[in-house]
């Protein structure tokens, strides 16, 4: 029921996308999506959450902040969120996630106690710094997929990882309020599926089940992108399904292919715009 539920949120998530139902399968079926059903995880609903926000932020902005209050369950994920709005100028959006983060919070503590929040803070706060902080290697860390995780996995010690990642970061932060302010020459969908790709590179904390918005950006590039180079698609595509093996074998490149996309998707975006605006400027003849 949770794999189904879920699997079904991310469907009606990316359908405002408007992206054809051959798409759309190749999102729902893709091996992200499946890594995540295997994993019992919850990466269909966050990146639903995610994805549905942004789609639906510039006709539905009440909905979309109703969906970003409730991805504060996995807040890493949304850390692009407030910098999109806030560029675009969509008040409505964050009035609404403020509203719906606080109902979140009292509801929590209204069925639970709110003695929930304290242990937040004294026992599972430790524990997540622990997970992150653990020396390198742990079997889990194989499935991480950040440029925090990447940057331990080759050498470098805590503060240097935070400082790599803190730069993948900002320059993601950089990215989406230039992508996201009013009068930007970008389709909807191309916006939604960069943004998406960044969060991944945005967090320190990430694994496979947590790329599901790679596989929207990679059937939005296959079906979007004339002639579109399938080869390097199906790898990308198939990425959260092998990456581990690389890293099992010392080959540290799982956060490659979600700069790739970024990069990829940024210089098409950025060649469009410059051409939209070239065309649009007034002939001198």
């Amino acid at each position: 029921v949770w794999t189904f539920g879920t699997v079904l949120c991310l469907w009606l998530a990316i359908r405002p996308l408007k992206l054809g139902a051959l798409v759309e399968l190749a999102v729902v079926l893709s091996p992200a999506v499946i890594w995540n059903s295997i994993f019992g995880q919850n990466g269909a609903l966050t990146t639903a959450l995610l994805i549905g926000g942004l789609a639906v932020a510039p006709r539905r902005p009440f909905l979309a902040g109703v969906l970003f209050g409730l991805l504060t369950i996995k807040p890493h994920l949304g850390i692009l969120v407030p910098f999109c709005l806030l560029a675009s100028g969509n008040l409505r959006a964050i009035f609404a996630a403020i509203v719906t983060t606080v109902a979140v919070v009292l509801a929590t503590g209204l069925f639970f106690g709110f003695d929930v929040w304290r242990l937040f803070l004294t026992e599972t706060r430790p524990l997540m710094t622990a997970i992150m902080e653990a020396p390198y290697p742990q079997p889990y860390q194989y499935n991480a997929i950040t440029v925090f995780f990447t940057a331990r996995a080759i050498g470098f010690g805590l503060t240097a990882a935070y400082g790599a990642q803190a730069v993948a970061t900002i320059i993601s932060i950089a990215i989406v309020v230039w992508l996201w302010r009013p009068g930007r020459q970008v389709s909807h969908q191309e916006r939604v599926a960069l943004t998406a790709v960044l969060a991944i590179l945005a967090t320190p904390y990430g694994y496979t089940y947590d790329t599901i918005g790679l596989a929207v950006a990679v059937a939005m590039l296959a079906a979007m992108t004339s002639r579109p180079p399938r080869l390097i698609l199906a790898i990308c595509w198939l990425w959260p399904f092998v990456t581990h093996y690389f890293t099992w074998g010392g080959y540290c490149v799982a956060v490659l292919v979600p700069l790739f996309l970024a990069a990829w998707m940024l210089f098409t975006i950025w060649t469009g715009s410059r051409k939209a605006e070239i065309s649009a400027r007034p002939s001198l003849a």
